[in-house]
């Protein structure tokens, strides 16, 4: 159901509070679009917004969002996150960064960069 969908973006951690995405107004339901593109696939957009404007965490954000979401989703997806207009002073280079999977997955390489998305995503029951 879609309830069960956006749930799995609202529990991401914050990487600097112990809040979730939802509590800071990162992420909201409104800021999830899904489309169909064909049979059992779909084009997932999400859109966020940092907490400031400048904030040097909206790229890890974003790929706490890609890591979860590939890993929670059951279905063939195509999946784009973008920075809500006007919330972030870099906007276009953390979209740039955030939907180009060379660079997640060499970021995910990155143990230090790893341990943080791994604490953001991971479920407070697992």
């Amino acid at each position: 159901s879609d309830q069960r969908r956006d749930h799995v973006i609202r529990t991401i951690r914050d990487p600097e509070k112990p809040n979730t995405l939802e509590e800071l107004d990162v992420v909201s339901e409104e800021c999830v679009e899904v489309q169909e593109l064909g049979e059992d696939e779909y084009l997932i957009i999400i859109k966020f917004s940092p907490t400031v404007p400048h904030c040097s965490l909206a790229t890890l954000i974003g790929l706490c969002l890609q890591v979860k979401l590939q890993r929670c989703l059951p279905f063939k997806h195509k999946l784009d996150i973008f920075i809500s207009e006007g919330t972030h002073s870099t906007e276009e280079d953390i979209n740039k960064q955030i939907n180009d999977k060379e660079r997640v997955a060499a970021a995910m390489e990155n143990p230090n960069l790893r341990d943080i998305v791994e604490q953001c995503v991971t479920e407070p029951d697992d």
